[in-house]
């Protein structure tokens, strides 16, 4: 089992930066796959960004130039810098963590986080 901890987030005006952070905790896992997805409402959940273990950074085109996804893989961590924040980026934030425990593949979501953008 996997425990995820996500803090950040809150009330920022247009042009603002917020980070995000997702810690990982728990017994034997391995993680193959980190991300970001946020869900605004009245629409789906949506892939912000997403880093794989290879390290190779993948993001939605809407915040592409403006995230940036990171992550430490010796301390299970993964951060989400956002700049130059939009209103159209207000949405509830969700860690994504995919990894191997007991030799088997499984998909843990953290906690969201509220993210709003507005003067």
């Amino acid at each position: 089992q996997v425990q995820l901890v996500v803090s950040g987030g809150g009330l920022v005006q247009p042009g603002g930066s917020l980070r995000l952070s997702c810690a990982a905790s728990g017994n034997d896992f391995s993680i193959y796959d980190m991300g970001w997805y946020r869900q605004a409402p009245g629409k789906q959940r949506e892939m912000v960004a997403s880093i794989p273990s290879d390290g190779l950074t993948n993001y939605a085109d809407s915040v592409k130039g403006r995230f940036t996804i990171s992550r430490d893989s010796a301390k299970n961590t993964m951060i989400l810098q956002m700049n130059s924040l939009k209103p159209e980026d207000t949405a509830v934030y969700y860690c994504k963590v995919s990894a191997i425990t007991q030799q088997t593949p499984y998909t843990y979501w953290g906690q969201g986080t509220q993210v709003t953008v507005s003067s």
